[in-house]
């Protein structure tokens, strides 16, 4: 079983417009609703892929609701949110069918009691010690302690369970110090961390300051990986227009795949990529495109770097 950790979870609503103008009334062309926050996307692409998942994190009130019901409707996740008392959040990408872009707006999330909090720390140590591997992802709500994500880090390496951390700011930079497995910066928030605007160096200082493996998202430009077996960069075989929303997310659940099934960093990166692009693809966010996903596979390129 992977666990996944979403504790800003969302409902993601993707709209379709054909043009988006400011300061214009728009006419939304299709909606779609699905369990959000990068946790649930990535177990949803997990799931997919054929492995086991258990969900955990928070939601609360009527969008919670909708959340956890929508979650149960995904075969091979297990929902394992914890109620909260404040409301879920929300965020909605408007997709502009003319230019293939997407603008993101995005709710702050539930204010977390100590209790809750504490709730889910004793969840978590019961969930991590059946689990084969662990993501943790995303923002933290207002309520939970900027060092959360290093306590969770250090609960998941004292049950010998590898941790893929995808987040940012002062959360990541805290969680870095509890030496993940993998962290899953884009290249803003690399740079933020180690004050180095050069990808490759880092990636490497990044490690240095604790991060086991370090795989920085370039965007268009593919995967930068260093790691203790070497470094990589992974690359599509073009830029592909579409919604990018959940992208990062099939890059943490390929990333994730392919290290519970022990496959080397080169096939793991070409999966991570692979997986990317075809969310691209999708026209709502944290689905793929699967026949795009098989075709890819053989196209992405994976160089020493």
């Amino acid at each position: 079983m992977i666990l996944t950790v979403t504790l800003n979870a969302a409902l993601d609503l993707t709209y379709h417009v054909p043009a988006l103008r400011p300061h214009a009334t728009h006419r939304v062309t299709d909606v779609a609703q699905r369990p959000g926050g990068k946790g649930l996307n990535v177990a949803r692409v997990l799931a997919a892929l054929g492995h086991e998942v258990t969900a955990t994190g928070f939601a609360g009130g009527a969008t919670g609701a909708v959340v956890r019901q929508l979650l149960g409707a995904v075969p091979g996740v297990t929902d394992g949110l914890l109620p909260v008392s404040g409301p879920t959040r929300r965020t909605v990408a408007v997709v502009d069918a003319l230019s293939g872009d997407t603008t993101q707006l995005n709710e702050p999330g539930p204010l977390i009691t100590p209790a809750e909090w504490s709730a889910f720390q004793e969840a978590y140590e019961g969930l991590v010690a059946d689990a084969d591997a662990v993501a943790l992802c995303g923002s933290l709500p207002p309520g939970v302690p900027v060092g959360a994500y290093a306590a969770l880090i250090r609960s998941a390496r004292a049950a010998a369970v590898p941790v893929l951390l995808d987040t940012s700011g002062e959360p990541l930079r805290r969680a870095v110090a509890a030496r993940p497995d993998v962290i899953k910066p884009n290249a803003a928030e690399l740079a933020e961390l180690t004050g180095s605007h050069e990808p490759l160096k880092a990636t490497q200082d990044a490690r240095r300051r604790g991060a086991q493996a370090v795989v920085a998202s370039l965007g268009p430009q593919g995967l930068l990986a260093a790691t203790p077996e070497g470094r990589w960069h992974a690359t599509p075989p073009a830029r592909l227009p579409g919604n990018p929303t959940g992208a990062g997310d099939a890059v943490s659940a390929g990333l994730l795949s392919a290290l519970v099934e022990d496959l080397p960093w080169p096939a793991r990166l070409t999966r991570a990529v692979a997986l990317s692009a075809a969310t691209v693809l999708s026209p709502t966010a944290g689905d793929f495109d699967r026949a795009a996903y098989e075709e890819l596979l053989a196209r992405v390129s994976v160089t020493a770097a």
